[in-house]
């Protein structure tokens, strides 16, 4: 099971610690939205997810076709606002020829979080 706690407490105003086992990372605010800046904004731990996803993805896919990849990068954009918003994902490739970089777009359509995201997720939430 995939699990992160995240824990905010009185000190800072919106700086909250996630846990995710044995990794550890920081939230907040920027400071015109009244945080600290102490670390990503909520919405950019999201477009984090999934670019990191999208880059394993590809890379694990360019090794098991033996293709030679000297770089992928992911940018990630969020547009819109309330019930409109959408993600813009340019990839960058190098190493790979134009029908190889094709093919890797395809599947990054097909990533664990990019198909998570698009189909959504119900929530449910209790109290502990």
């Amino acid at each position: 099971m995939t699990q992160a706690i995240a824990r905010i407490g009185r000190d800072a105003p919106y700086a909250t610690q996630i846990d995710f086992g044995t990794h550890q990372l920081v939230g907040d605010e920027p400071a015109e939205r009244g945080g600290g800046d102490a670390g990503p904004a909520p919405y950019e731990l999201l477009l984090g997810s999934l670019g990191a996803c999208t880059a394993i993805t590809l890379r694990m896919y360019a090794e098991r076709k033996q293709w030679t990849v000297e770089n992928i990068e992911v940018a990630l954009f969020l547009h819109g606002q309330g019930e409109t918003l959408n993600i813009e994902r340019i990839l960058t490739i190098t190493g790979t020829d134009a029908e190889q970089n094709a093919r890797l777009a395809e599947i990054a359509e097909k990533t664990p979080v990019t198909l998570t995201l698009k189909r959504g997720v119900p929530i449910e939430t209790r109290l502990g």
